[in-house]
C-alpha cells in the first residue's frame, strides 16, 4: 500500500484534513489532533496528514511541563506498547494506530516511534517511518539501532544520499563496526543504482544492457547529471536528445530535458519553445512545469537588466522599468497559480512574498497566514509575517511572531540570525533597548560582521 498524496484522498477525508489544518492554525490543538487521527484511521497511508498530526502533537507537548509529559508518557505507554508489539506482525497498520495513541500524549516517546517506524516499513510507508525515526534519533542521538533503521527507511523513501550521511556519521563514531560499514555500503549502492537508472530493473522496465552499453555512455550519464554543463557538453546533449526526439516525437521527458539545458545555456526563448511544445501536447501544464515557465520568464527579464549598457544616460530608468515589469509579472503569475492550485501552500507562500515586496501588506498577511500551515514553509512564512506586522508598526505582533519562529528554529543558521536581528529591531522600535541589545549580542557572539550588529553592540558598551 503506497503512501498517498492529498489529491489521492477521497473528498470527505480531505475536508476533515483541511478542518484539522485550520484548527492547527488557530492553536486549537486538541481538535486538530482528533481530526487528523480520524482521517488517518481511514486513510493510514496519507503522509501529509501524518506530518500535520505530528506537528500538532509536538506543539501541544510544548505547552505542558516536562515533568507532566514524562509522568503521563510513562503511565500510559507501557500497556499500549505491549499491544502494539503483539499486533505488529500480522496487522502493521493497526500497530501504527496504537503507536499514535501513545504519541498523542507523549510525541517524543522513542519506543513508540520505533514501533511506528517498524510497522510503517512493514506496511510499505517509508516516509512515515523516516518521520518517526528522525524524531527518535533526535531524542536518542547515540542509539545505533535507530540510526541503522533510519538509514534503511531513507533508502526505501528514495533518499539514499541522506542515508549515506546518517550512516557515515555513525561509522565515524564506531569505525570498527562491520554492520554499520555494510549498511553504508548498501546505501551507497542504492544511491548509485537510483542515480544510474538501475532501479528500473526492479520494475521490469529496464535491462543491464540498456544501462551498461559502454564506458562512453557512462561518461555521458555523468555529464548529464552535472548542474552546470560546459557549452560543448550541453550542445552535444541537445543534439543527442533531438535525434531521440525525431524517433519519439511524443516523448515529453525529452522535451523537458532539452528545455532545461537551454535554461542552463541562458537561451531562454529556446527553452520556452520546448516548454510550449509540452503544453501543446498535453493541453495544459502541470504544477512543476508551470513554475518552471514562470522562473524562465523571470530569468529572461533579469538577463535583460544585465545586458543594459551602464554608460547609457537612461540606464537607471530602463533598469527600474524592467524591474517593475518583473515584479508585476511575478505577482500576476502568483495570483494566477494560486487561483489554479488553491490548496498548494508553496504557491500561497510565493504569493505572500510577492505581495510583501509589492507593498501590499494586508494581502501578504492573508497569504502568509495560510502558508505557515505547511511545516516546511512555516519558519519562512513567520519571518515574512513578522516583517509585515513591523511594516504596519504592529510591533507587539511582530515580536511575538519572530519569537515563535526563533523557538521553532533549532539550527543557528543565517535564517535564525535574521529572525533574531529582526526581533531586536522590533524591540528597539518599542523602546525596549535592553531586550533589543540582548538579541543583537546573540548574533555578535557568533558573527560580528552581520549587518550593523557590531555597531549596535559597540555603541551599547560604549554607553556603559
Amino acid at each position: 500500500m503506497p503512501e498517498k498524496k492529498l489529491t489521492e484522498i477521497p473528498r470527505n477525508w480531505r475536508d476533515y484534513y483541511e478542518k484539522g489544518r485550520a484548527a492547527l492554525e488557530r492553536q486549537n490543538l486538541d481538535y486538530a489532533i482528533t481530526l487528523f487521527n480520524q482521517v488517518l484511521q481511514n486513510e493510514p497511508s496519507f503522509y501529509e496528514c501524518r506530518e500535520a498530526l505530528r506537528a500538532a502533537q509536538l506543539r501541544k507537548a510544548g505547552t505542558a511541563t516536562s515533568f507532566f509529559r514524562r509522568v503521563l508518557g510513562t503511565a500510559s505507554s507501557s500497556p499500549l506498547l505491549a499491544k502494539g508489539q503483539i499486533v505488529l506482525r500480522n496487522h502493521p497498520v493497526e500497530a501504527i494506530h496504537v503507536a499514535e495513541q501513545i504519541l498523542n500524549s507523549d510525541p517524543n516517546n522513542v519506543h513508540a516511534h520505533k514501533l511506528l517506524a517498524e510497522a510503517a516499513l512493514a506496511a510499505d510507508f517509508p516516509r512515515t517511518a523516516v518521520l518517526s525515526l528522525e524524531i527518535a534519533l533526535k531524542n536518542s542521538p547515540r542509539d545505533k539501532d535507530i540510526a541503522m533503521r533510519l538509514g534503511q527507511a531513507l533508502v526505501g523513501a528514495g533518499q539514499a544520499g541522506r542515508a549515506e550521511e546518517i550512516l557515515g556519521e555513525l561509522q565515524r563514531a564506531r569505525p570498527t563496526d562491520s554492520t554499520i560499514a555494510q549498511a553504508l555500503k548498501n546505501a551507497s549502492a542504492s544511491k548509485t543504482m537510483r542515480d544510474g537508472g538501475y532501479d528500473a530493473l526492479a520494475d521490469g522496465q529496464g535491462s543491464y544492457r540498456d544501462i551498461l552499453k559502454n564506458e562512453a555512455e557512462a561518461v555521458a550519464l555523468e555529464q548529464e547529471k552535472r548542474q552546470v554543463k560546459t557549452e560543448d557538453v550541453a550542445d552535444r546533449l541537445i543534439r543527442e536528445y533531438e535525434t531521440q526526439l525525431a524517433a519519439e516525437p511524443k516523448n515529453l521527458k525529452l522535451l523537458r530535458s532539452i528545455g532545461e539545458i537551454y535554461v542552463e545555456k541562458k537561451e531562454f526563448d529556446r527553452a520556452l519553445e520546448y516548454y510550449d511544445r509540452i503544453i501543446a501536447s498535453e493541453g495544459s501544464s502541470d504544477g512543476s512545469l508551470d513554475r518552471a515557465i514562470v522562473e524562465v520568464r523571470l530569468k529572461k527579464l533579469e538577463q535583460a537588466i544585465e545586458q543594459l549598457d551602464p554608460a547609457d544616460p537612461e540606464h537607471q530608468s530602463k533598469e527600474a522599468k524592467i524591474r517593475a515589469e518583473k515584479e508585476a509579472y511575478y505577482l500576476s503569475q502568483c495570483q494566477r497559480r494560486a487561483a489554479r492550485y488553491p490548496t498548494d501552500l508553496q504557491i500561497r507562500f510565493d504569493l505572500g512574498q510577492a505581495y510583501f515586496h509589492a507593498g501590499k501588506v494586508s494581502e501578504a498577511i492573508l497569504e502568509l497566514q495560510k502558508a505557515k500551515a505547511n511545516p516546511h514553509l512555516r519558519i519562512s512564512a513567520l519571518n515574512f509575517l513578522g516583517q509585515c506586522f513591523a511594516r504596519r508598526r504592529m510591533f507587539d505582533l511582530a515580536t511575538r511572531t519572530f519569537q515563535t519562529a526563533i523557538e521553532e528554529k533549532l539550527v543557528f543558521d543565517d535564517e535564525k540570525k535574521e529572525l533574531i536581528y529582526l526581533l531586536g529591531c522590533a524591540l528597539e522600535q518599542m523602546g525596549k533597548a535592553g531586550e533589543a541589545i540582548e538579541q543583537f549580542k546573540q548574533i555578535y557572539e557568533v558573527d560580528i560582521g552581520y549587518k550593523d550588529v557590531a555597531a549596535k553592540v559597540d555603541a551599547y558598551y560604549a554607553g556603559q
